[in-house]
Order: C-alpha cells, then structure tokens, then sequence
C-alpha cells in the first residue's frame, strides 16, 4: 500500500506517469504449467481501419455517474464504475425470447423463467408494466416472438433475503470506512436473477454486519463498482453513505487508478496506445457491448509488459469504466483478451483460463474521511502465473 501525498481528490492522479514502475510483479510465480501446450491461435492480427489509438494519455474527463444498479449486465460487468441507468428498488434483468418459447403466452414463460412466483402474481406485474417486452407493455395472454428481449423489474417485495455467508475474503486493505478485497474467479459482486448466494456481497454482509453503505439498496449494500464474475482482482467496498458518496464522485470525475492485467491473443506491435471509442449496447446481441458511434465514450490506455510471439501481456488503465470496457476494445482492435469466448475467438483455448484472462490489480483513492492517497495491489492469480511461466519457458 502507498500513500502519496498531497494526492487530490479530483485529478488524474496518474497522468504524468500513466504506468510507473512495476517491478518484481511476477516474482513468486508457481513453476506448474497448464494442461494443453499446443497453440493455433493467431499472431499479429491488423487492427480495423478505423482505429483511433494513440501514445498521448488523454486527461479529459466526462460527467458520468458511478455503477449501474438497474442494468441487466449488473452480475458481469468488467468495472462499471461510469455507467448508470435509473435506480429503481427491486432486480432489474431481461432475457430473450428461445425458439421454443415462440408463441407461448408471456406469462406462462415468465412462471417457467421465475420459479417460486405464482403465474397470478406475474399477471399483476404485467399489468403494472414490470414486465416490458421490446420496451413495450403487453398483456398477459400476449404471444412472444423468437428474439425479442423481455425486460423484467422485481419489486424489493418478491426478492428473497440476503443472507450473510462465511466465505473467506482476500483483504487487501481495511478500516472503519472502506474495504478492498481481491476478489477470486466465479464470483459474482453482488446477487442478481440466478446469482442471489455465494456472491461478494453475501461475503462482505457476514464480515461487515450492519456497517455497510445503503446508498445501492439491499442487493448491493456496499459496492459502488463492480468487476466481471470471471475478473479477478481489486474492488473497493464502502462501509457507510459518506464513503460511498465519496467514493463515486472520485469514479465519476476518473481520478481513481484503476489498472488491470491481461493476456491478449497476438503481437501487440506498438509498446503504449491508448484505445478511444465509445461503447454502447451490442444492436444484434443485447447481451454483449460493443463499440458503436453512438455509444458513450470510452477509453483504455495499453502497455505492453511482455511479448511471447503469438500472445501478449499488457497493462490497461482504465480513464472511463464502461461494462466490459478492456474486453470490447482489445477484441475490437484484433487483440481479443485469452479465454474470453464472449468477445473473442469461440475456440477451446490450449491454457486453463476459466474465462477471460483478466485481472483488477492496482486500485487507487482518496481515502473519504483523512484525505490521504490509498493504492493497494493485488497480486496475480496462481492460473495467470501458470500462463506466463509457460509463455516465458516456450520463449525462451
């Protein structure tokens, strides 16, 4: 932990040196290898050619405000710190009509999607136009097409208790008002449809008790940003209002550090770039983001920390914290992130990943009550190291 100071509350803290040193990061790294050795992924791939990349550090900054507690991406969202939709109490999530719900009435599918709801009671919230399908109010007898997107809020009345759970946390740094934890693989933030145990949130309710933020609601006590459930890494929990207000300002206005490690497919050829296009909703996948002229800006500052041929270490500063920012724009300029099969190649890679191979490590602040600058560092992974020692035995 460093503690800089005369740090402000406001600024990019990081744009002299958008990286700094990082020496002896892998120092400790396991000697076991992953399972399969044998690689066809591809080496340097172009970028498209509207790419907007370049080695000057941007320190514009926009109005946006922290997390999105309404979204339906709110269970896997890589550091949505930026985003926000209108925050309504209750679970907000939406799913798209299958094949063989075609011509089904919707509420009938809902009683089959929702377990424990009585088929009445999802009548009345159709009626109360909780239930919205394409944006549109429908009746409960309304036949659903193939494709269309069903969007569904909640109330707080219909949501089942979240319960404390004793599960261990990686504390990287704590006091009275705020705690940092590196957050392990498979974990989900905090409970969303189908993810309501065994999140974050029912890990920090048992350490924490009652001292918690409530400014989120009672899915969220605490968290005011989130990573993706197959991220690992840094995430700041607030343990009362005054944090949490403090907190998201400092995200609004991207003076938090936020610096993350990842492995890419190919040979990132430039040695820094920075990535500046906006990112919106994906318009044939609602499910995925994706960069679009019409999406809210969006920019990654890259490093390059290692090359192995064929694939790449970097580092990534996050200026903004677009839902699944690093993964869109790696994938967009042709450099998807190893094991991300959601954006980038659906190909069984030769390396245990469990997903992307993405992790939050350095996480900087201004501490909300004593004003001093707090960085905490989480170490890689034991599968991360296990990649790069291979890389680096195959390298040499």
């Amino acid at each position: 932990m460093m503690t800089p100071e005369n740090a402000p509350a406001c600024k990019d803290m990081n744009q002299e040196d958008p990286f700094g040193a990082d020496p002896g990061l892998f120092a400790d790294a396991d000697s076991g290898l992953p399972t399969d050795t044998d690689s066809d992924l591809p080496a340097d791939m172009d970028r498209g050619p509207s790419a907007h990349m370049d080695s000057d550090f941007s320190a514009e900054t926009d109005s946006d405000l922290p997390i999105d507690p309404g979204s339906d991406l709110s269970a896997d969202s890589e550091d949505s710190g930026d985003d926000r939709e209108d925050a309504e109490a209750g679970d907000r999530f939406s799913f798209i009509i299958s094949p063989e719900e075609e011509g089904q009435r919707i509420d009938k599918i809902l009683a089959a999607r929702i377990p424990g709801q009585s088929r009445s009671y999802l009548k009345r919230l159709i009626k109360e136009e909780c239930i919205r399908v394409s944006g549109k109010a429908v009746k409960p007898s309304a036949g659903a097409a193939a494709g269309e997107e069903v969007t569904v809020l909640l109330p707080v009345r219909m949501l089942p208790d979240i319960l404390p759970e004793n599960i261990p946390l990686d504390i990287l740094y704590e006091d009275r008002d705020v705690l940092v934890i590196n957050k392990p693989k498979d974990m989900v933030v905090h409970p969303a449809a189908g993810h309501y145990t065994g999140t974050l949130v029912n890990a920090v309710l048992w350490h924490c008790g009652d001292s918690l933020s409530g400014i989120n609601g009672v899915l969220r006590p605490g968290i005011v940003h989130r990573i993706d459930k197959d991220t690992t890494g840094s995430i700041i929990v607030c343990k009362n209002d005054a944090a949490h207000r403090s907190i998201a300002d400092q995200l609004a206005c991207h003076s938090i550090v936020r610096k993350y490690h990842a492995i890419v497919l190919g040979n990132i050829k430039e040695d820094t770039l920075t990535i500046s296009e906006p990112i919106g909703r994906d318009p044939s996948d609602r499910k995925k983001m994706a960069v679009r002229p019409d999406g809210k800006r969006a920019v990654t500052h890259v490093r390059v920390l290692e090359r192995f041929g064929d694939y790449t270490l970097i580092e990534c500063r996050l200026e903004t914290g677009r839902t699944h920012q690093i993964r869109v724009h790696m994938a967009w300029c042709r450099h998807p992130l190893l094991g991300d099969t959601v954006y980038g190649s659906k190909k069984k890679s030769p390396f245990v990943t469990y997903g992307q191979c993405l992790h939050a490590s350095i996480l900087g602040f201004v501490h909300p009550v004593t004003g001093d600058y707090i960085e905490t560092e989480a170490p890689l992974p034991a599968y991360f190291r296990k990649i790069l020692d291979h890389l680096r035995l195959r390298s040499n």
